[in-house]
């Protein structure tokens, strides 16, 4: 149910789902986001909920980190 992989995800590789480090213009407020957080790294976001509604949270730590990264590398403080 739901888009959840069910295979063993440990080889996953979480790095293509942030955004590319050098693909946002660089200016002098870059800690300031773009978007709002509630818009931001719907990837991860989906994957995340869809887990922790399947598993847990305590089953879902490698997905929560995944969002929290992909939040940072937008300029979120999480």
């Amino acid at each position: 149910m739901g888009g959840f992989p069910t295979q063993d995800t440990s080889a996953l590789d979480l790095p293509d789902l942030l955004p590319k480090q050098g693909s946002a213009e660089t200016s002098g407020a870059e800690s300031q986001p773009k978007k709002k957080i509630c818009c931001a790294c719907p990837e991860t976001k989906k994957l995340r909920d869809e887990c922790i509604v399947e598993h847990g949270e305590e089953a879902c730590a490698k997905w929560i980190e995944a969002h929290r990264m992909c939040l940072r590398a937008e300029g979120f403080s999480v």
